[in-house]
């Protein structure tokens, strides 16, 4: 985890969050999916074979995993983000036990005086530079003591 420390002054429009490398492990997305089925089947999600069988080449991360992940860039960055809101947009099937990116750019800055908010456009990609996952958050930072 990230200490580095960010407040709301220290950030500007354009500035990158990120990048920050995962590799999301086989076991990893059975302990995500077991979370709410105690004893899960195998599916597309906990078995190659069975994701194989719906004619997938792999298995693959489940969407909530994905959105918990598309946040770990923001909340990696500094301990001081509060997320407020996040919307994604799934353009591809995420394998596992393949390096993925994330990245951030800040998109917009309340400088009203009014708030600390701030938004940000988030992405996914895998090695080859493919757009997996899109998205879109709304967080907020400290002021400066």
């Amino acid at each position: 985890m990230n200490t580095n420390i960010v407040y709301f002054e220290d950030v500007e429009l354009g500035d990158d969050i990120g990048p920050i490398t995962r590799t999301v492990e086989s076991d990893q997305v059975l302990e995500f999916v077991s979370l709410r089925e105690p004893d899960p089947k195998p599916s597309r999600f906990t078995s190659e074979a069975a994701a194989k069988e719906e004619g997938l080449p792999n298995a693959i991360v489940p969407g909530a995993m994905n959105i918990a992940l598309m946040s770990q860039i923001l909340t990696d960055w500094s301990p001081t983000v509060c997320l407020k809101k996040i919307d994604v947009v799934f353009r591809g099937m995420v394998p596992h036990e393949k390096p993925l990116t994330f990245s951030g750019i800040v998109t917009d800055k309340d400088d009203s005086g009014n708030s600390t908010d701030l938004e940000c456009d988030i992405v996914m990609e895998n090695q080859e530079g493919v757009r997996l996952v899109i998205g879109h958050a709304e967080f907020a930072l400290p002021s400066k003591p």
